[in-house]
């Protein structure tokens, strides 16, 4: 008989852990309880705690309650690439990420059927709405302002679903072969550009200092002396086999006017 009973008290408290492993749960930091009791939201259910359904311990009524847990952390979605054609009808691929959370556990489960799939669907067709009413360049240069407005229209989207989108990255940009290297060359042309333009700039500013310093040469005639006795040290310096023998102008200038009397003459 003392087998009997023994067997017995072991039945009896496993069906009683079962029992009361159906109505306790225990919720962590990050998540909440949408509790449904007989079919219908019971949001006036407390746990212990007196702080709603979650977290920590919840008591529910065997076979009446049922209980469906949800995450409030911030969850990272990837957006596949979708084909996307611009304003300036170039086709190209675009991927993205989105970053929300749950801020309404009650709407997520009860509005919507898998709130995780909606916005995701969402999401891909909000993308290629936006980007298929913009250009290439803009796509390209002004992709912050592209993020911002799919977060609004996106976050707009899902707030009855108790869904708040955080940001929308447009993360990578698919360009066709022939879009790249038409780039490429637009890129190529660009730097050539300014390079002739920093030539040209310089050439200007060397044509301009030069223009100063012969203006004061022409006003302080021996400056050009100076000049020239700093060209010859500069010269002497190099160790090379030149020999320079510097002549007065003023003892070369009646030579040439004698050169050039006879053929003045008729």
């Amino acid at each position: 008989m003392g087998g009997v009973e023994s067997l017995f008290a072991i039945i009896l408290l496993v069906v009683a852990l079962f029992v009361l492993s159906s109505f306790v749960r225990i919720l962590r930091e990050y998540e909440r309880a949408v509790i449904f009791r007989l079919g219908r939201s019971a949001r006036a259910i407390l746990n212990p705690g007196g702080q709603g359904n979650g977290p920590g311990l919840v008591l529910l009524v065997p076979l009446i309650d049922r209980m469906v847990k949800v995450s409030l952390q911030t969850v990272a979605l990837d957006v596949p690439p979708q084909d996307v054609i611009t304003r300036d009808n170039v086709s190209i691929k675009v991927s993205a990420v989105i970053y929300f959370r749950v801020i309404d556990p009650e709407k997520a489960v009860v509005a919507v059927q898998d709130y995780l799939y909606a916005t995701s669907q969402i999401a891909q067709t909000t993308l290629r709405s936006v980007l298929g009413q913009v250009e290439l360049d803009d796509l390209l240069s002004a992709r912050d302002k592209i993020n911002q407005q799919l977060q609004r229209i996106i976050d707009e989207h899902t707030e009855p679903w108790g869904i708040k989108v955080a940001t929308v990255e447009v993360k990578q940009i698919d360009l066709p072969q022939d879009m790249q290297r038409a780039m490429a060359k637009q890129a190529e042309a660009e730097r050539e550009r300014r390079a002739k333009v920093i030539n040209a700039e310089g050439e200007f500013q060397a044509a301009a200092r030069l223009a100063e310093a012969a203006e004061v040469l022409g006003r302080y005639p021996i400056a050009v002396q100076l000049r020239f006795l700093q060209t010859m040290r500069e010269i002497a310096s190099e160790r090379n086999t030149t020999t320079f023998f510097p002549v007065p102008i003023d003892l070369v200038a009646p030579l040439l006017r004698g050169v050039q009397a006879p053929k003045a003459t008729p």
